[in-house]
């Protein structure tokens, strides 16, 4: 058993998902932490449905959307008359891990946004700076660790995930299979050996992972963009 593949693509799917999950995650953690709009307690409800929802429910809710004959599959054949469709592919695998990994990064973004001085936003405004200039060059810099730390949890989820991973990219070998893939399938065929040492890895990975977040939220001194 090679472990290379599963390795790799585990982790092309967790850096992939994490882009993903903090170019939607960031802005929506600030919308959540500094905005009051109609619908905010709904568009909450909805970014922590992943963390609640078994994966598999995930999965299945996936499946009708970008499945061949979900939401994705049905407007494709209705513009260009041909069936899209990205399940069993690892870009599928990539949408789920962001999915479910999704509400870590918000939820730690956003208690971090919410502790920024508003005093610095208002003297923001008054300077005649934009909401993207505020936003951009005060808080995310102050809110910087907080915005890491949930990076770093979001990517060690996509790297764990499994049951919406296996419901919309399948168990194809040298395909879809990522680590926590093969280790069932390990398990499944009596291959204990073979699944202890990819736990092991696994471990090994995680414990590398949590150490780095820990000291990020920790660190006393000024991470680096935020002295400019």
């Amino acid at each position: 058993m090679s472990v290379l593949f599963p390795l790799r693509l585990s982790l092309q799917v967790a850096a992939c998902a994490t882009v993903l999950t903090m170019v939607v995650g960031v802005p929506l953690a600030y919308v959540l932490a500094r905005k009051r709009f109609a619908g905010r307690n709904l568009v909450n409800l909805l970014v922590t449905f992943p963390l609640v929802l078994p994966p598999t429910v995930t999965g299945y809710l996936l499946l009708w959307v970008i499945g061949k004959n979900g939401l994705l599959g049905r407007a494709s054949l209705f513009l260009t008359g041909h069936q899209v469709s990205l399940t069993f592919t690892w870009y599928a695998a990539v949408i789920a891990s962001a999915i479910v990994s999704l509400p870590l990064l918000v939820m730690t973004a956003r208690a971090s946004m919410e502790t920024v001085d508003q005093n610095l936003i208002a003297a923001s405004y008054t300077l005649g700076r934009s909401e993207s200039y505020t936003f951009f060059h005060i808080v995310v810099p102050l809110s910087s660790r907080g915005i890491i730390a949930g990076g770093t949890l979001a990517f060690a989820r996509a790297m764990g995930e499994f049951g919406a991973t296996l419901m919309v990219a399948g168990n194809i070998p040298n395909r879809t299979t990522t680590m926590p893939i093969v280790i069932y399938n390990e398990s499944l065929y009596g291959s204990w050996r073979g699944a202890l040492w990819l736990v092991l890895i696994f471990l090994a990975l995680a414990g590398v992972i949590i150490y780095v977040s820990n000291r990020v939220a920790q660190t006393k001194t000024p991470l680096w963009w935020g002295k400019r």
